[in-house]
């Protein structure tokens, strides 16, 4: 398995790794377990050292981003894990190997596999690459995590500013592909944005980003 970067001692490690319960035992649910531990310890520590400014709760909510089961499938799928799982049967006639919460729980067996086999310094110095990307597209610390309404929000109650006021300007299309125009209003300072959506949700969003850049607190 040279697209780890790691070549295994025990190989029955690596094995038990990539072998879902539907195979049989030994199965990697006590090695997922163990791995997620050690996931959660890798990625705080790692946040720890790249924001050495940033709270408890900016470092809570980027580590929960980067651990997140739709976080952990796209490396699985890069590492190329799901060609390499051992599935019974049905997983393997129902697509097992592309789901992302199996492909998310083999990678975690995974680096408790890598732990077990060589220590956590080697752990260590083997999965923090695989998260480098993802580390590095993480909005600011006092955004991440947080949606532009909740951002605008923040914004105005920190300066003592009424909060806005959402309200739909028009609703079209089919039943099926509605989209939503909505405006976000402000008393102080005096100010109207518009966004567009396939939901009013959406909408809102896209009008509170509108917002924030037009107050310069993007």
């Amino acid at each position: 398995m040279s697209d780890l970067a790691y070549r295994f001692s025990r190989q029955d490690l690596l094995t038990q790794a990539l072998t879902h319960r539907s195979a049989g035992a030994p199965h990697n649910e006590r090695l997922e377990f163990l791995g997620d531990a050690l996931v959660n310890l890798l990625i705080a520590e790692a946040l720890y050292q790249h924001w050495p400014q940033a709270d408890e709760g900016a470092l809570t909510r980027a580590r929960a981003e980067l651990v997140r089961e739709s976080a952990l499938a796209p490396i699985a799928r890069q590492l190329d894990l799901g060609a390499k799982l051992i599935l019974g049967p049905g997983e393997m006639k129902s697509g097992g190997h592309r789901r992302d919460s199996i492909l998310a729980d083999a990678l975690e067996a995974l680096v408790a596999a890598i732990y077990l086999d060589a220590g956590f310094e080697t752990c260590r110095a083997v999965v923090l690459p695989w998260f480098q990307s993802a580390m590095e597209a993480l909005p600011p610390p006092h955004k991440v995590g947080k949606d532009a309404k909740t951002r605008l929000q923040e914004w105005l109650q920190g300066k003592q500013k009424p909060l806005p006021v959402y309200a739909l300007l028009s609703e079209s299309g089919d039943d099926h592909a509605k989209t939503f125009r909505i405006t976000c209003t402000l008393q102080q300072p005096v100010l109207v944005t518009e966004g567009e959506g396939g939901s009013r949700r959406a909408a809102e969003q896209m009008a509170a980003e509108a917002a924030l850049q037009a107050l310069g607190a993007s």
